[in-house]
């Protein structure tokens, strides 16, 4: 109750004052600005008029008192805008020269200002303004203000207490909307508390199958290379504090993967190597580590191996393993690998070395004909160095121009003369001298140069051929044999490219031969055959090289679009005083004369070989 006489008792003091205030300042602000507006008004107008009434003295500064008529012309148009009072001329004397009417009820407002004419003061200007309408519009201005004043007051006498009482409502449906806010909130918060909770077990599961994934393999769930690298250096650290601590690396690969994936698809392929993961871990202790690297090269950590022989133990139940056929799809496939063994040494300090070693020894595996293991010795590696260098040294020979086409001659038995010649291929080394095809064609078609040396011999050939005609008699017939390796046969431009060949030779298509080995056909008859057609349809010869030394068949003989065989020189060479191989070479004879083929024995040396 005292509150509200307070308050009551407040803002009845803060009406009037707020009242006074109005009816006091309304007025005084009004009649200020129309005041200072009024007089700014006159002096404006006496500037102007000055002005004009100072260019007529100009012009003519005897006679313009004169003017009275034209002055009073003057000063009248500038009535509308004007201050609107009365204004009038004098001379330096103070006679009146010009006037024009206005209000002039007291209480007046006057101004004035001198003429000069030179600096010399030669008249004034007098304008003279009634403040009555000001001095009315004010009072009426303080009566608004008074009735705005009593409106004020009569407003913030009555309205406080209602404003207080709404206020207090306003207050409690505000807490009451408040506190429901808060509950609200507090019930969200609970919520994304939880949800932040979840996603943060999210991220760390998330963050844990990255951890995961970045050190195992994607598609079979075994650790990868950077997580097997890091076992392995581990490893290597424990045995070289510890001398009698043993372990093994074992690098296998499967062999022939690529006929699985060509024939039966890549995800069969997959599947095999998932499979082929989970027998692995089988075969090895819960301590030890099998991994891939990639592709179908997986690779074994051994550890704390009791003796070496252990590792030579894992490796055949591996091999035993792999002997059981996996069924994928429907499909029962059967799968071998190369193993190579590397037993630890002090000579060991990183796992890279290690890993080396155990490849170097797989591929020596690989060498010896698949499905076995290799254990790594000191001289694998040299080899393997070796090899290296034969690879790079290759690849500069193409590109220094060091392979050289050699030509052997063939002989016609019937006039004991030459009839064409066979190219040969030899590699000028810079240091070794004269390379053999035997030393470096198998490097050459797994590195993928095989192909470019073929071309390269076939382009030689058909050039060289090409100037012997030029120096032989018009009618003279020579032909030349080139080799084609089975890369080269696979090669989809094999056509296109021999047909520009000979075209930008000049040689005649017969006068080519084209010899192809039995192995090509076997792998892959079909496309053998069709590609076989189309070289024939260019008109070049087909000859079977090596032929009786594979896998020797009667029925791609009738099937195939061949001219003629070759009798390899294995044969040829066991021939002697008893006649070795001599029937085998008549059935070759006699089945070429059937078939309309010709024959072509490799090398016949002596008198002896071509008797027979």
């Amino acid at each position: 109750m005292r509150n509200e006489k307070t308050i009551r008792r407040v803002t009845t003091w803060i009406a009037i004052a707020v009242a006074c205030l109005m009816a006091l300042l309304l007025p005084s602000a009004y009649y200020s600005i129309a005041h200072n507006y009024r007089v700014g008004s006159m002096e404006t107008e006496l500037a102007m008029t000055a002005s004009t009434v100072s260019q007529e003295i100009t012009r003519n500064p005897e006679l313009w008192r004169y003017a009275q008529v034209r002055l009073e012309e003057m000063i009248s148009r500038r009535t509308q805008g004007g201050a609107g009072g009365a204004l009038r001329i004098y001379d330096e004397k103070g006679d009146l020269v010009a006037e024009r009417k206005g209000l002039e009820s007291s209480p007046v407002l006057v101004r004035t200002y001198q003429l000069k004419d030179s600096g010399i003061a030669v008249g004034m200007i007098e304008i003279r303004t009634s403040l009555r309408p000001l001095l009315i519009n004010t009072a009426i201005v303080a009566l608004i203000g008074s009735a705005l004043g009593l409106m004020v007051f009569l407003s913030l006498r009555i309205l406080p207490l209602r404003a207080i009482y709404q206020a207090e409502d306003s207050l409690r449906k505000s807490r009451d909307e408040m506190e429901a806010r808060v509950a609200e909130r507090t019930a969200e918060l609970t919520s994304s508390n939880q949800n932040l909770l979840a996603e943060i077990e999210a991220r760390k599961t998330a963050e844990e199958q990255l951890l995961h994934d970045a050190f195992h393999d994607g598609l079979t769930g075994l650790p990868n290379r950077a997580l097997f690298m890091d076992r392995l250096t581990r490893t290597i650290a424990i045995a070289r504090r510890r001398k009698e601590y043993l372990f093994a690396v074992l690098f296998l690969d499967l062999d022939r993967f690529k006929v699985v994936n060509d024939s039966l698809g890549h995800i069969v392929g997959d599947k095999l190597l998932v499979a082929l993961g989970e027998r692995l871990v089988t075969c090895l202790r819960p301590g030890d580590t099998v991994a891939r690297l990639g592709g179908e090269e997986f690779v074994v950590l051994l550890e704390d191996m009791v003796a070496a022989e252990n590792a030579v133990m894992i490796a055949g139940r591996i091999d035993q393993e792999l002997k059981t056929p996996f069924i994928l799809a429907g499909h029962e496939v059967f799968a071998s690998g190369s193993i190579g063994i590397a037993l630890s040494a002090s000579s060991y300090e990183k796992a890279e070395q290690v890993l080396r070693d155990a490849d170097t020894a797989m591929y020596q595996a690989k060498t010896r004909g698949r499905a076995q293991y290799a254990l790594f010795e000191p001289g694998m590696h040299a080899e393997a160095m070796k090899r290296l260098q034969l690879e790079s040294d290759l690849r500069r020979a193409l590109e220094r121009k060091e392979f050289m086409t050699y030509y052997q001659p063939i002989l016609s038995v019937k006039t004991n003369t030459v009839i064409g010649c066979e190219a040969l291929v030899r590699w000028q080394h810079p240091e070794r001298g004269i390379v053999f095809p035997g030393d470096f064609i198998q490097v050459a078609e797994e590195t993928g140069l095989l192909v470019a040396i073929d071309r390269l011999v076939l382009w030689d050939a058909c050039v060289q051929l090409q100037d012997w005609l030029a120096q032989l008699p018009a009618n003279a017939e020579r032909f030349v044999s080139v080799n084609l390796s089975n890369k080269q046969l696979a090669r989809p431009d094999l056509v296109e490219h021999v047909a520009g060949v000979l075209k930008t030779t000049g040689l005649p298509p017969a006068m080519l031969k084209l010899e192809i080995t039995e192995t090509a056909i076997i792998e892959n008859p079909e496309a053998t055959a069709e590609m076989l057609a189309q070289l024939r349809a260019l008109g070049v010869r087909l000859y079977i090289d090596d032929f009786g030394t594979g896998y020797s068949s009667l029925s791609y003989l009738y099937r195939l679009p061949i001219d003629g065989l070759k009798i390899d020189r294995s044969f040829i060479k066991r021939m002697g005083e008893k006649g070795e191989n001599q029937e085998i070479i008549k059935t070759i004879l006699a089945l070429a004369k059937d078939l309309g083929l010709d024959v072509i024995a490799e090398g016949v040396e002596t008198k002896q070989q071509l008797s027979q």
